[in-house]
């Protein structure tokens, strides 16, 4: 038995999706509070699939909803994860990705699982140094720039690397900012809703993009291959932000950004938008923490995952455009 973590959300649909493609007897860990957009946009009418999945409600701050989860389990692909750059969300960030992850560890070593991957995010490598292409040998230091969220990452893979000294087989992912259907309201996916809008702002800070398919392929391939111990960067491209959102509007057929935030711009921005997601009560699709890393620019390599195990990454503009076609179909 295979159980998966986060199985509503962007990562963990897909991981399921392939799993059970493949055959796999799966379990998949959910909150009570969580929906089936993600799922049923991944899934794609493969109600044959969905249905071979065993739910168990419950969350990873549980520890007794994780033992009933991880009964009788051999791996866990854990991708569950609170991902949010908003101040407000600290603590709930803090005990998701940290404490949830050292739940799960512990859970997976009572029990005896053989296999444990868990899904990080090059958020967890810091904030180093910039225009530096960053691996896996980089070493996380302090930074201004390192968010909440990518602190969290970090001390959640110390959990993890704790669990391997104790004797659990554990592989680590660290995806790049990922691109696939998920809540088009949050996350990188609310660059598409941005773009449909007529967003006509950009920055030409550079970051990491993968295809959320990418991102399963190379869990499943090393678990498949018992590639334990290691952390792996799992990115395709580095590109600006200026190129990305050119490419989702050229999917819409809708018309570029023109306008470049600068520095000022970027601080008068994040602002703007807090105020009006404070009159609103909406999340912010800008904080201060993503409008000044939009301005740098950071690099990532993906030769040792490509070495490791051959993989082909889909480009980002074949990522964008799939995507696209997704939200299309949703929003019509």
């Amino acid at each position: 038995m295979i159980l998966v973590t986060g199985g509503t959300g962007i990562v963990g649909a897909r991981v399921l999706f392939d799993l059970a493609s493949s055959g796999k007897k799966v379990r998949a860990l959910r909150r009570s509070t969580s929906n089936d957009d993600i799922l049923n946009m991944v899934f794609d009418g493969r109600s044959d699939l969905l249905n071979q999945i065993e739910w168990v409600e419950g969350t990873v701050t549980d520890v007794y909803d994780i033992m009933k989860a991880m009964k009788d389990v051999d791996e866990v692909y854990h991708c569950a994860a609170k991902v949010s750059f908003h101040g407000d969300d600290k603590d709930e960030i803090m005990k998701v990705n940290v404490g949830g992850t050292a739940n799960m560890v512990n859970t997976a070593l009572e029990l005896g699982v053989r296999k444990f991957c868990h899904v990080s995010s090059i958020a967890a490598l810091g904030r180093v140094e910039e225009n530096k292409m960053m691996d896996e040998n980089v070493f996380w230091k302090s930074s201004k720039y390192n968010s909440t969220y990518a602190i969290s990452k970090y001390n959640g893979e110390r959990e993890v690397w704790r669990a391997k000294e104790e004797g659990l087989n554990v592989v680590i992912v660290s995806p790049s900012i990922i691109i696939g259907p998920g809540n088009w309201k949050t996350g990188s996916s609310a660059m598409f809703r941005q773009i449909w809008n007529g967003m006509k702002f950009y920055s030409e800070g550079v970051n990491g993009f993968v295809d959320v398919r990418d991102v399963s392929a190379c869990m499943i391939g090393l678990m498949e291959k018992n590639i334990f111990g290691e952390r792996f960067i799992v990115n395709s491209e580095n590109l600006s932000y200026k190129q990305i959102f050119n490419m989702i509007a050229d999917s819409f057929q809708k018309p570029r950004p023109t306008i470049k935030v600068n520095g000022m711009l970027s601080e008068l921005g994040w602002r703007a938008e807090a105020l009006r997601c404070f009159i609103t009560r909406k999340q912010p699709f800008i904080t201060k923490e993503t409008a000044r890393n939009s301005q740098l620019k950071w690099f990532y390599s993906n030769e040792k995952i490509k070495k490791t195990l051959g993989i082909n990454f889909i480009p980002v503009a074949d990522a964008i455009a799939n995507c696209a076609k997704i939200f299309v179909k949703r929003v019509n």
